[in-house]
């Protein structure tokens, strides 16, 4: 958990109230960062402001300002800022409760982790915890966190509560101005069901210590080579794969197979039983031998 959190303030339900924490549930996995270096001299360069009139400024004398129209701002101070102050800014205030199924995966964004801040605040807290696990659902509040006023989702998990920020409606954009371009086509029912099979030979459990960066890994490994003075030469690009027919794509895909075989799903399951529902052709009479 990180030392410090990103936000301070109280959690409450109606008249219940407690002082909480909200902490990153993330970290940043990349190490491999670049900087910027002079091509002549090898030395990093330095990012200067600089007024396009007078040249280069201190940051001391840097003030933030509003683009209200091209080339006209409104300078507004760091104080001014402060000063505006809504409930949220020191109060998770929760709102109502939804199913988690009502909520879009659209809206979801970052995750944080919700804690007691203080052993005072512990009972509360968990009261709070243990009636929301008790409602199954997803409690919804805001705060104001970066200088915005976020909508957050509650849920509970193990001791604490897992929150996580929702985009608001004007960050999500209509699915119709991209999926409306995708032509109508009602595929081949046979090819459905081959792909069908094909999904439940890769079925598995979700691992996440499974997925790592491989491309990170590469850019690890071409440092340590430069490193080494060795000379880095471009792989050999893979070969286009052959425009093939769907349906033996398919089939060939099915045949090799998704390794161990897992346990048969609900939908595997499904669509043996109605083979074994459907009856067979009867087979002709066996010619009797001379």
């Amino acid at each position: 958990m990180a030392t410090r959190p990103t936000w301070q303030g109280y959690l409450r339900l109606s008249l219940v109230s407690c002082p909480v924490a909200l902490y990153t549930a993330t970290a940043s996995t990349s190490d491999v960062r670049f900087n910027m270096l002079s091509k002549e001299t090898g030395n990093r360069i330095r990012m200067i402001p600089t007024d396009p009139e007078s040249g280069p400024i201190d940051r001391a004398d840097i003030v933030k300002g509003y683009e209200i129209e091209k080339g006209r701002y409104v300078v507004v101070t760091e104080e001014e800022i402060r000063n505006v102050r809504l409930e949220t800014t020191r109060t998770l205030d929760i709102e109502r409760f939804v199913k988690e199924a009502d909520i879009d995966r659209l809206y979801w964004n970052e995750p944080y982790f919700l804690t007691p801040d203080g052993d005072m605040a512990v009972e509360a807290f968990t009261v709070i915890r243990e009636a929301m696990a008790k409602s199954k659902k997803v409690a919804l509040g805001r705060l104001v966190m970066h200088q915005r006023e976020r909508l957050m989702a509650l849920e509970p998990r193990e001791k604490g509560i897992l929150a996580y920020t929702i985009r608001s409606n004007r960050e999500v954009k209509d699915t119709g101005e991209t999926f409306d371009r995708i032509p109508k086509v009602k595929p081949n029912a046979q090819m459905v069901e081959i792909a069908a099979r094909i999904i439940d030979q890769l079925e598995g459990a979700f691992d996440p210590s499974g997925f790592n960066d491989r491309y990170e890994d590469a850019l690890r490994k071409l440092i340590k080579e430069k490193e080494k003075g060795h000379t880095i030469t471009a792989p050999e690009q893979p070969k286009e794969a052959e425009v093939i027919d769907l349906m033996e794509a398919l089939k060939r895909s099915l045949g090799q197979g998704g390794g161990e075989r897992r346990k048969p799903t609900r939908a595997t399951a499904a669509r043996k039983t109605a083979s074994a529902k459907t009856p067979a052709a009867k087979k002709p009479p066996a010619k009797k031998r001379a």
